[in-house]
């Protein structure tokens, strides 16, 4: 791999990033195509000659790539926020047109036009199976998940390049109308509406129920947007950045500024003093405390705990792990929290050991009485063999 002589040294902040970025890839449309943005450290990027990517399975597609999108989880790796080595090259939200096919490809042909959905997955494995493909087993060994461009999820170069390898391409491309239309709105199906979609799912969201979503950022705001497409009552959208409140104002949602007060009262005070049916967490570790003076990461969990009634849903799309509590469903699942976190404020968060109020959790977890009473009243639940059980162990105290 041959650098250029071009290095890009970029400040801290996003716009800067987008700078860069475009910058980099506008300069590629004159240089080799094989000229790729590639991170050198925190804040750091050069643009270096790569190999073009090749068929390395009879499954692959080479795609050019006509769009990229510039994501939150780019970002965290972009300032240092994980274990991400120098080398990567960024890019999980691709689209373009199918240059070179795979032998073993059956629905896709040159020249089609398609978006790859940022998750890597063969469609092969029990996860795939499930329809969980965000943990499919079968693309990242020692892991479960893949995606491009993304620390510790796979070998899967990112898409932010003039062209990428799409493996297992007929699972893993979605084949476009053909033409130039609404390319702008079909980059949003690489990540950022379905992880919206999926934040609202995650939280067991049904029609006519309030939603509050912490985050205005473009995955919030595709939370916010999915829930009032599919019927919620009442939407709220928490964040402090002016551009993003309006823009949660004209998909018809309540704007909370939480520079302004307390979220979780103005969402309750804005919500008839009722707390919300489901929250949504478009925010993730690096969210800030009012004023922006520091960081908290679990402010925007603790919050959702507050403002959600008892039984009702917390969705957190977007990490590596999957938790599950029936507060109807509360869903941890890479992205919004992290393993490691070399700038965290603190040691146990930087371990990605992020603290919660479990205690008042569970003062809101109650949904399975009534269902034990039925089986209880049944052949099965064998309630005797644990009565006997217990009354020979009251004095072990060593267990619930």
């Amino acid at each position: 791999m041959r650098q250029t002589r071009e290095a890009i040294h970029a400040h801290p902040c996003r716009d800067t990033f987008a700078h860069m970025l475009f910058h980099a890839l506008g300069a590629r449309k004159q240089a080799n195509p094989t000229n790729t943005p590639t991170s050198t450290g925190a804040f750091k990027v050069k643009v270096e000659e790569v190999p073009l990517p090749s068929i390395e399975h009879p499954d692959d597609v080479i795609v050019k790539v006509t769009t990229a999108a510039i994501c939150g989880s780019d970002l965290h790796m972009y300032e240092g926020r994980t274990g991400a080595e120098p080398g990567i090259t960024f890019g999980h939200e691709n689209m373009g047109i199918v240059q070179e096919v795979g032998a073993g490809v059956t629905l896709l042909k040159e020249g089609d036009r398609v978006v790859m959905p940022f998750n890597v997955a063969d469609g092969r494995c029990r996860n795939c199976e499930q329809g969980k493909t965000a943990f499919c087993t079968g693309v990242n060994p020692g892991f479960a998940g893949g995606a491009y461009g993304y620390v510790a999820m796979g070998p899967y170069r990112g898409g932010q390049a003039q062209f990428i390898r799409v493996p297992y391409a007929d699972f893993n491309a979605l084949k476009l109308p053909p033409g130039k239309e609404h390319e702008a709105d079909f980059i949003l199906l690489a990540d950022i509406f379905p992880t919206g979609w999926h934040g609202v799912t995650l939280s067991g969201f049904l029609p006519g129920e309030t939603v509050a979503v912490f985050g205005g950022g473009p995955v919030g705001l595709m939370a916010a947007y999915s829930a009032v497409l599919r019927g919620a009552s009442r939407g709220f959208v928490v964040d402090r950045v002016k551009e993003r409140l309006e823009a949660a104002e004209k998909i018809g949602c309540v704007a909370i500024n939480f520079e302004d007060g307390d979220a979780v009262e103005m969402i309750m005070k804005s919500n008839d003093g009722e707390m919300v049916d489901r929250s949504v967490d478009a925010v993730g570790y690096q969210a800030v405390v009012k004023g922006g003076s520091k960081e908290q990461p679990n402010i925007v969990l603790e919050n959702m705990i507050k403002v959600t009634r008892a039984c009702g849903g917390l969705g957190i799309p977007g990490t590596s792990s999957h938790f599950i509590i029936d507060w109807s469903l509360l869903t941890f699942l890479s992205g919004l929290y992290v393993p490691t976190d070399p700038g965290a404020p603190d040691e146990a968060s930087g371990k990605g050991q992020i603290s919660m109020s479990f205690g008042k959790l569970f003062e809101k977890v109650s949904d399975y009485a009534i269902m034990l009473e039925d089986s209880l009243t049944s052949v099965r639940a064998c309630h005797w063999l644990l009565v006997s059980a217990m009354s020979s162990s009251t004095t072990d105290t060593s267990g619930i």
